[in-house]
Formats: structure tokens, C-alpha cells, sequence
């Protein structure tokens, strides 16, 4: 196939890339490169099949077809950039992703859209499953970000029902693994850092809060799957292994640096107390779970980091 993917310069999007080009298809990269890194493309960048554009997807763009699958992974996922650009946030979840579905369209071309659990917002129904429909928060600061993916879906749902586009929506959970930005603020990359400079780690509120951490080797085999799958409505993608961040903490800890000191903030507005995928639809439909488990994602994401962190003498 030729696949066309925007954020391909991303933690995740990277990894699609490389995934697609491993099964023999061609692949053509967008990414404005305000959080996605050159170097994340180290492994795709001098393959025959492989063509990256700096291109910022809310601004007009035709890329020349055909396409066979249109991939729309470009998002300013992390708290930390979409509160520094929620306006670039907002656009890319609805000017970035039409873009996308009108190059889908042209091409009568297969559409992935990753979403996120952040529409559950914070969710009072546990664990979180597709039907769900939330508890966001509209107007909040994270609005920006969890609006913005509602938006991309409901767009996608809309262009699917008057266009019939082959189109599908990942619901995407707690991901982690190598090429994660050090300093995106999400709370894998930012324990590990702490942790390897030797610095107390960070916890907002009580740490009783949850999260469910699934490694992107496989959240990346559960979006090829859904990508070619008949599935139209959205699907969780995640690993249900709940964990305090707390719990957590102590693990980071344990794994790197024994005996730091864990040191307590304020929980920031709306964050959300529990995340847990139900992954039964995911199971059901696309044959999917997660296989690998948090030790050993944690020792290759570790030491990912470990070479990338310059420790103060």
C-alpha cells in the first residue's frame, strides 16, 4: 500500500512508520515538527520507501495520490505543549483532520483517526468502554486537547455516514516506549528523567490516581489492525493493568534509582482520577491485546532514556 501519515515525526507516528515500511509498503511522512524530532525518523529516513515532508497539516496541502491509507496521528498530545498551543491543538483536531478526510476521499483510501481516552474526561463509569460517552469538561484548560480529538471524531463519524469512507478511530490509552520527548511532561518520561538525574520524583495530588501503561510495539500492532479492519466505530486501545501513579512511581524508582524521595504537588484541574481501558471490542473484533508486560517495556524504555539524559556531576 501507499500510506500517507501526518505526525509521522512523533512518538508514535514514528513507530507506524517504521512498522509499515517493515511490511513492505510505501510511506510518505507529514509532521510540522513542533514536537516530532528528525531523529525519530533515524530508521525510516534512508529507506527507498519512505518520503518525509515538513508540512503543517491545518494549512492547504495536496499531497499527490493516490493513497490507499490515510493516517491522522498529528495532535499536541501532551499537557505541557497543547497548554503552551491550544489554538494549534483545537486546529489540527478540526481543520488538520478534514484536511486529512478530504485526501481520504479523493482516493477513496482507507482513514485512521488516533483518538484519545481523554474523551472519557474524567470518567465515571470503570473501566472505560467505547459506549461511554464522558465526562468532559468543555470549557476547562484541557479542553483544548479533549475537545479537539471529540471534534476529529465526530468529523470523521460525519464524512464516514455522507461519504461512506472506509474510516476507523483508535481510542488511544497511557502509551510509553523509546522516542518519547524527555520534557513532553507526561509522566513516564518525566519519572525516568528524574529518577536517572537523580532528582525527587514528581506526584500531583495523592498518587492515588490511576493509569493503565501499554508499551507502543503494541499499540502500534493494535492500530494496523484496526487500520484494515471493518470496525467504524471507536475502538480502546490500551493496556488494562490498572496501577496507582503512586504505585508507579515506586516501580520507576525501584528500577532506577533506589532510595529518591517521592515529593507530592497539587492535582492540576481535571486530571483524571482513573483510567482503565476495556479492551473486550478490541479483543472481539481486532484479535488484540497487549503482550508485552510493563518490566520489560519499562527496561527498553529506560534504557532509551538512559542515552539521552546528560546527568550533572
Amino acid at each position: 500500500m501507499r500510506i500517507l501519515i501526518s505526525g509521522a515525526a512523533g512518538f508514535i507516528g514514528s513507530h507506524l512508520c517504521d512498522r509499515f515500511l517493515a511490511e513492505g509498503h510505501e510511506v510518505v511522512a507529514l509532521d510540522n515538527l513542533i514536537t516530532g524530532s528528525y531523529a525519530n525518523l533515524d530508521t525510516a529516513g534512508g529507506h527507498p520507501r519512505f518520503r518525509f515532508y515538513e508540512h503543517d497539516i491545518t494549512q492547504p496541502f495536496d499531497m499527490d495520490g493516490p493513497f490507499d491509507a490515510v493516517c491522522h496521528l498529528a495532535s499536541l498530545a501532551s499537557p505541557k505543549f497543547y497548554y503552551a498551543y491550544p489554538i494549534a491543538t483545537l486546529e489540527s483536531g478540526s481543520t488538520g483532520t478534514r484536511n486529512m478526510l478530504e485526501i481520504t476521499r479523493r482516493d477513496n483510501a482507507r482513514f485512521l483517526l488516533t483518538s484519545t481516552s481523554e474523551c472519557y474526561g474524567d470518567p465515571e463509569v470503570h473501566p472505560q468502554v467505547e459506549t461511554y460517552w464522558g465526562n468532559v469538561n468543555p470549557v476547562g484548560p484541557r479542553s483544548c486537547y479533549d475537545e479537539s480529538k471529540r471534534y476529529a471524531e465526530a468529523m470523521t463519524m460525519t464524512y464516514h455516514r455522507v461519504y461512506g469512507l472506509k474510516s476507523t478511530i483508535a481510542r488511544i490509552f497511557n502509551t510509553y516506549g523509546p522516542r518519547m520527548a524527555l520534557d513532553d511532561g507526561r509522566v513516564v518520561p518525566a519519572f525516568i528523567d528524574q529518577a536517572l538525574r537523580g532528582e525527587p520524583l514528581t506526584v500531583y495530588g495523592d498518587g492515588s490516581q490511576t493509569r493503565s501503561f501499554c508499551y507502543v510495539r503494541d499499540l502500534v500492532d493494535g492500530l494496523v489492525r484496526l487500520l484494515m479492519s471493518e470496525e467504524r466505530y471507536p475502538v480502546n486501545l490500551g493496556n488494562p493493568a490498572e496501577m496507582t501513579i503512586l504505585e508507579f512511581a515506586h516501580h520507576v524508582r525501584d528500577a532506577v534509582n533506589p532510595g529518591l524521595p517521592i515529593q507530592f504537588q497539587p492535582l492540576p484541574q481535571d486530571d483524571p482520577k482513573r483510567r482503565r481501558p476495556d479492551i473486550g471490542k478490541a479483543r472481539r473484533i481486532l484479535g488484540w491485546e497487549p503482550l508485552v508486560g510493563l518490566d520489560e517495556g519499562m527496561r527498553d524504555t529506560v534504557e532509551y532514556f538512559r542515552s539521552r539524559v546528560v546527568v550533572a556531576t
